[in-house]
């Protein structure tokens, strides 16, 4: 029974470390998109802002269960995390910087794009970005393991 609770506890600890990615994942998707992230999901309803949080979230996700499978834990439950937390990073931050060349290199402002929301469809953008994050992912979770 003692090793239940153990393994739980250690599950919640690597949990919290992912959440902790995912908001700093948050604020960065945020900091790149035109408007507050917030508004723009939760009261505008906007279908692209939420295909590209979406396809973000999902994103992080690979990149953290991969940097858990990787991390460093047989030095220890610490470094572990340490490790799942560093490789998270490097994730968002790789992704963030996509996001960023990619707008460069497209026509208009890729945000802007993105955001452009008919009412019934996300704009293709919207798609595009949110299926370079999940790229983006395979290959972080890639380099990690």
């Amino acid at each position: 029974m003692a090793e239940i609770f153990e393994s739980a506890g250690i599950a919640l600890l690597y949990g919290m470390v992912g959440f902790v990615v995912m908001a700093v994942g948050f604020i960065a998707l945020d900091l790149v998109t035109p408007g507050k992230l917030v508004h723009v999901v939760w009261t505008e309803r906007n279908r692209g802002a939420a295909v590209l949080l979406a396809g973000q979230t999902i994103a992080i996700g690979l990149v953290i269960e991969q940097s858990i499978r990787a991390s460093e834990s047989e030095l220890g439950l610490a470094q572990g995390l340490f490790s799942t937390l560093l490789y998270g990073l490097a994730g968002v931050v790789v992704m963030t910087l996509i996001s960023v060349v990619v707008g460069l290199l497209t026509p208009g402002r890729l945000g802007h794009a993105v955001l452009d929301d008919n009412g019934t469809s996300p704009h293709p953008a919207a798609w595009v970005q949110a299926a370079m994050y999940l790229g983006t992912a395979f290959m972080v979770g890639a380099a990690v393991s």
